[in-house]
């Protein structure tokens, strides 16, 4: 298969998070705003539907690291390549730099779930501090909330990241699906700039255009290295009390 070939856009650049604005991207050294890591995953994403299809977005595990910036206008290359696993999907913009890698397998058996003890635990009170070392605390679950998976905003989604695969009719797009686990953070923490650095994705069970799922998250860890500070989130979509995906998100804050 050759690769895909795609125009990265940033289509958050009004968005709370000022790292998708040149000036702030700017002035931690980047060449201008970065694309939002959840778009690259999206197109890291297509060469797996078109050749999987809704297999892949109902029963796969996949884990992405974002390495280097995408910016708003690049064409992206976007290749893919059987591993021992499964499959590895890579993303390079125009001079051959190595951008974000997405490694995938469709198992035969999937993972056990995250015991739902961790989602138990006594939860971050109600409001929006902004997320600092000290505001941020682990095993306290956020408060529940439910997510309509609308026609038009999935629709919007695989536009963004120009995906027009037909599965998408009935399917939420994988851009969507990561950007809900950024919102989980949002709804919860004022982040005036950070940065997504990688997600684990298991996919249970298929999502689909007019359902509803109920969005539980809880922070599991946070480190220093090299002088960033990381958080890891475990963010669940569930449906009739299952987890239908599973997100372990990492970032920078």
């Amino acid at each position: 298969m050759s690769a895909h070939l795609v125009v990265a856009r940033n289509y958050v650049a009004e968005s709370e998070n000022r790292i998708h604005s040149d000036e702030i991207a700017q002035r931690y050294g980047f060449q201008g705003a970065l694309v939002a890591g959840v778009a690259v995953y999206g197109h890291l994403t297509w060469p797996l539907v078109h050749r999987f299809g809704t297999d892949w977005l109902a029963r796969s595990v996949a884990k992405v690291r974002f390495l280097k910036p995408a910016y708003d206008g690049e064409t992206l290359s976007i290749g893919i390549e059987d591993t021992a696993d499964g499959q590895r999907t890579t993303c390079r913009n125009a001079a051959g730099a190595l951008l974000a890698e997405l490694d995938s397998t469709l198992p035969a058996a999937l993972p056990a779930p995250m015991d739902p003890a961790c989602l138990a635990g006594p939860p971050k009170p109600a409001g929006r501090p902004e997320m600092t070392w000290d505001s941020i605390e682990t095993a306290r679950p956020f408060t529940p909330w439910h997510w309509q998976i609308t026609e038009d905003l999935n629709r919007t989604f695989a536009e963004q990241v120009a995906d027009d695969q037909p599965v998408y009719h009935e399917a939420a797009h994988p851009h969507w699906l990561l950007a809900i686990a950024n919102r989980a953070l949002t709804r919860e923490y004022v982040m005036p700039a950070w940065i997504h650095v990688g997600s684990e994705i298991r996919h249970r069970r298929l999502l689909r255009v007019n359902e509803t799922v109920e969005v539980r998250a809880v922070p599991l860890e946070k480190w220093a290295h090299k002088g960033h500070q990381f958080v890891r989130v475990y963010v669940a979509y569930f449906r009739d009390d299952e987890p239908t995906t599973e997100i372990f998100h990492t970032a920078i804050f």
